[in-house]
């Protein structure tokens, strides 16, 4: 003890010791909160070549939907579906766009997109390796029953590239926050 106490005692070495506890401290993420930029991450839309820079979303509102995967029963029957049928609304409060993503490849999203959006209203992006999820520390440990890592549900609203709401599902999976109706509610 005796040691630690003269170590820590030298300005010099207290300070390494500080900054060393500093930088690891801040490798731990935290989830996206409101009022933090949105992460520069390359997405696919449609094929492996066509990729979508969230970079992009710096225009104007985008309201950003993460589901944990295509074709499965909650994202398919209710969540991306409620998207679609609010998106004149969302418009009417100045949403500009609308993106759904998903840890997919961009032909099932593409696919699952043309199943519940024919007229193309919304965006249907890949997230092919979950490094946007990873960046907004939302990821979901699928892989017994969905093959990988994957998305937490959650919706945000974004505002010339910042993050200005959140809503994260409690479980990563439910659906009570994050539907369109409660981002309607957030506008």
């Amino acid at each position: 003890m005796l040691a630690i106490r003269s170590v820590v005692a030298q300005p010099s070495l207290r300070g390494l010791l500080l900054h060393r506890f500093i930088q690891t401290s801040s490798s731990l993420n935290m989830p996206v909160k409101a009022g933090d930029k949105l992460p520069s991450v390359d997405l696919y839309e449609g094929a492996p070549d066509k990729k979508v820079n969230t970079s992009s979303f710096n225009q104007g509102k985008v309201v950003i939907f993460g589901v944990p995967g295509a074709f499965t029963p909650t994202c398919t029957k209710d969540h991306a579906p409620g998207f679609v049928s609010a998106l004149d609304s969302l418009k009417a409060k100045g949403v500009k766009e609308v993106v759904c993503v998903s840890v997919n490849d961009p032909f099932v999203m593409a696919a699952w997109g043309r199943s519940l959006d024919p007229n193309g209203k919304i965006r249907f992006l890949a997230d092919t390796c979950a490094e946007f999820a990873k960046a907004l520390d939302v990821t979901l440990d699928l892989t017994a029953v969905l093959g990988n890592v994957r998305n937490k549900r959650y919706a945000l609203l974004v505002e010339q590239g910042v993050v200005k709401k959140v809503n994260l599902e409690p479980d990563g999976t439910g659906l009570t926050c994050s539907r369109a109706s409660d981002i309607l509610n957030l506008l």
